[in-house]
């Protein structure tokens, strides 16, 4: 955890850099108002709720009364701080399982429930970002259409390629690797191997188990559109810090730009997407190459964009941290297994 800490700091270069470049002062983001920038950390979190009720729902749906409701929603809004300190924002399904396994769950079951949870997530970002991609390539904004399409076509295509076929096969860790794995690890790395081959065994039979369920599909639909609601508000949270800076901008596009530069933030080159995702919002509402820094400062305020990156990510940071420190990493007792 203290790494993550240290790397926290770490994600304000970028942020330092661009207002060095476009001379942007304090005085600059504080001019947005407070207002503005609390209805933008307004709706951050109100984002991040949803994704913790529908973890919640998810959860009550497949394991019954294995938790308070409430105390599900915490530990998945606490999770995103793993996801926030890390490239390509994952991490956060490591929390929940390791939170429900020390709640008494089996560790399959425990997968299956974090699986749902984030390919819901993933299909529903990349369907919003896929929107955006297009739309980009429409209006003349070819490189920024390009790289949006291709992040977020190939992470959704994966996780949903992965999640299908585990369905219909069972997998194990490949021949050479685990010949690979005994070798350097000897007795140990036996365990380990089998260890493994165990949990994706009973995993992929969990997952089909639960396809075959009737409310399987209904359970995913509801978790699905909750996504796309989550994902609005992240995207409707640009609007109203544009506001406070004289910006005009509808929903639609907001949640376009906002999705756009979430592709871009999803290359594992930074952490949490720092850099990335605030000029994705520049290049994609300007229809910029975003490997052209060569733009000048006349272009859409880059006042809006940290202010939104302040409000949307430093400020989450924190609230996220307390409650990954006092629910999903608190000492709990066992509850029956399932």
């Amino acid at each position: 955890m203290n790494w993550r800490i240290v790397a926290i700091p770490v994600t304000l270069i970028p942020i330092i850099l661009i207002a060095i470049q476009f001379d942007i002062k304090p005085e600059d983001i504080l001019a947005i108002g407070v207002f503005p920038f609390v209805g933008a950390v307004i709706a951050m979190m109100i984002k991040l709720v949803l994704q913790g009720v529908k973890f919640a729902y998810i959860t009550k749906k497949y394991l019954g009364n294995t938790d308070s409701f409430l105390k599900l929603v915490g530990v998945r809004v606490g999770s995103e701080f793993i996801k926030f300190t890390t490239p390509m924002f994952i991490g956060a399904e490591f929390v929940v399982i390791y939170y429900l396994k020390k709640k008494g769950i089996e560790l399959s079951r425990a997968t299956w429930i974090a699986l749902v949870d984030i390919v819901t997530e993933v299909l529903a970002a990349g369907i919003l970002s896929m929107i955006a991609g297009v739309i980009a390539l429409l209006n003349g904004a070819y490189v920024v259409g390009i790289v949006i399409l291709a992040t977020s076509i190939s992470i959704t295509t994966l996780w949903m390629v992965m999640f299908m076929l585990s369905s219909k096969h069972t997998f194990q860790i490949p021949n050479g690797l685990q010949l690979l794995i005994k070798k350097l690890a000897k007795q140990k790395g036996t365990k380990i191997v089998n260890q493994a081959n165990d949990w994706m065994e009973e995993t992929c039979s969990i997952i089909r188990e639960n396809f075959k369920r009737p409310e399987s599909k209904k359970i995913f639909t509801i978790s699905f559109l909750v996504s796309i609601a989550s994902w609005s508000f992240y995207g409707i949270s640009f609007m109203i810090i544009a506001i406070g800076t004289g910006l005009i901008i509808n929903p639609f596009e907001s949640i376009m730009a906002v999705m756009g530069a979430n592709a871009i933030g999803n290359l594992p080159i930074t952490i949490g997407g720092s850099g990335l995702a605030e000029f994705g919002i520049i290049a994609y509402l300007n229809n910029l190459n975003p490997f052209d820094f060569t733009i000048t400062e006349g272009i859409l305020g880059w006042d809006a964009v940290i202010g939104w990156r302040i409000a949307t990510y430093y400020v989450p940071i924190a609230i996220t941290w307390l409650l990954l420190v006092k629910l999903a990493l608190s000492k709990i007792p066992k509850t029956e297994n399932k």
